[in-house]
């Protein structure tokens, strides 16, 4: 007798759906609430006695472009990544002992953009979007603004406390993020000297990636993608030789990566430009590293080649224990940029995963460090416009459809939803019905299945109708061929 593969979907459907019902159970029950209420308010009350050690360590986790509905949309992302419903999961930021609210403006916009921003959170004063590392007396692009406007980081100050300091992203080393930390630039843009115009250059304007090196010398870590910046323009890329955009960029003719290795050959300093390289590196042995493993930004996680690029998990892992030798503590910058960059592009799954991927890695910091003498701060420096609803029911995918139709086009639509980019796709100029296509490849997540259901159905029946349904399942087995 053989099983059939649609008997072995009902099967799965089912047990998925008397799990649910199973776990839901206690949800019906009042008292189950109010227990949640009372534990909740005691660890609460457990807090007023503040923790008043002084922090050897400091590590700021970014998650750049990661507003309150791209946190919602991750942790059920992570919940369902698990096979569980998703909304009652905790993100490992979720069990802070604190959250606060920030006001992300810059001096002159509204709506603020990633490097105004970093250098309100790493140098305590708000400034003009589009610049780094100066205050709002600087103006973008215009360079003779630069000299007497430059405000320093938390990072400097901590180097000159003498800690050990780092900077981990998934985007370049000279992002507008991880730049804030150490450049003076009013162009967030002016990543080589081959991006920067003439006029900036004859001015003494510098750019990004060579006051990287220049600026705070002897950064203990740096990790992250932009190869092509540190290298002569045309120099082919050690990992893409024929691929001439990835091309060094640099018109001054130096080699950046190669002024590092000298500068730093006496102490136990390491480069690497893979994953394997840096995780065969023993960080006891090693005081100084330079990992840089694309040209420009790193994949995205869903896209990472786990040969040759490492997840931020890993770089994490990496920077915390070399940076944790030093006695006097450290200073960790740890940024999730391409949460920010798959948003910008319409790419709701591998913005999502993107956040996944730094919750793991706020989760190895964790537990690499100790809350009695490091402090952790995960926080984001703007939002998007992505939003998700449509009256989803409880479990509902995160990528999927929506249970009813627009009221404007009676025409099926994703959960999720983004007020500006891409948008949708028109065919005989009205929008695409998207249940008849393969939506999936856009949104749908490929890491775990969400077995259809339809929760207005499975949520009305108990066990009891299980019973019967299994019973008549298996007979129904038995008795086929």
């Amino acid at each position: 007798r053989k099983i059939t593969p649609s008997v072995i979907t009902l099967i799965l459907i089912l047990l998925s759906t008397l799990r649910e019902q199973l776990i839901r159970k206690p949800e019906k029950d009042p008292d189950f609430w109010k227990e949640w209420a009372q534990r909740t308010l005691k660890n609460a009350l457990t807090l007023q006695d503040l923790n008043k050690n002084v922090a050897k360590n400091i590590i700021l986790f970014l998650g750049d472009g990661m507003g309150v509905p791209t946190v919602t949309a991750a942790r059920i992302l992570k919940g369902q990544m698990s096979g569980q419903s998703g909304e009652e999961t905790q993100l490992e930021m979720d069990k802070f002992p604190y959250v606060a609210l920030s006001k992300t403006y810059n001096t002159n916009a509204q709506v603020p953009d990633s490097a105004g921003t970093a250098t309100a959170y790493l140098c305590g004063v708000k400034a003009n979007e589009g610049t780094v590392g100066v205050s709002a007396a600087a103006v973008r692009s215009q360079c003779n603004t630069t000299q007497g406007n430059e405000v320093t980081s938390i990072l400097k100050w901590a180097k000159d406390a003498g800690k050990s300091v780092g900077i981990v992203t998934t985007t370049r080393v000279n992002h507008a993020t991880p730049s804030a930390a150490y450049a003076h630039c009013v162009d967030r843009d002016w990543y080589s000297d081959g991006d920067m115009p003439t006029e900036a250059l004859q001015s003494g304007c510098k750019d990004i990636a060579r006051q990287l090196f220049e600026n705070i010398p002897d950064i203990d870590v740096i990790m992250g993608g932009g190869r092509r910046n540190m290298y002569p323009r045309n120099t082919p890329d050690v990992e893409y030789p024929g691929d001439k955009k990835h091309n060094g960029t640099r018109k001054d003719g130096r080699n950046l990566v190669g002024e590092w290795i000298d500068r730093v050959k006496d102490k136990k300093s390491y480069y690497a430009w893979n994953r394997k390289d840096l995780l065969s590196l023993n960080p006891n042995n090693v005081d100084y590293l330079l990992g840089l493993f694309e040209p420009a930004d790193l994949p995205y996680e869903l896209e990472r080649n786990k040969e040759t690029d490492p997840s931020l998990t890993e770089m994490v892992d990496v920077a915390i224990k070399i940076l944790r030798k030093n006695e006097r503590g450290f200073y960790l910058l740890v940024e999730g940029g391409r949460i920010d960059h798959g948003h910008h592009e319409g790419k709701a799954k591998q913005a999502l995963h993107e956040a996944v991927e730094m919750d793991r890695a706020i989760t190895r910091a964790g537990l690499l460090t100790s809350i009695y003498d490091t402090l952790t701060v995960v926080t984001a420096d703007h939002s998007h416009v992505f939003s998700f609803g449509g009256y989803t029911p409880r479990g509902n995918s995160i990528f999927g459809l929506a249970p009813t139709v627009s009221d404007i086009d009676q025409k099926p639509f994703t959960s999720i939803l983004y007020g500006n980019g891409p948008g949708f796709k028109l065919v005989n100029s009205t929008r695409e019905n998207v249940s008849t296509v393969d939506y999936g490849k856009y949104l749908q997540a490929d890491r775990y299945l969400i077995l259809p259901r339809s929760s207005y159905i499975w949520d009305t029946w108990n066990v009891g109708i299980f019973g019967i349904l299994f019973f008549l399942l298996f007979y129904g087995m038995l008795c086929s061929c």
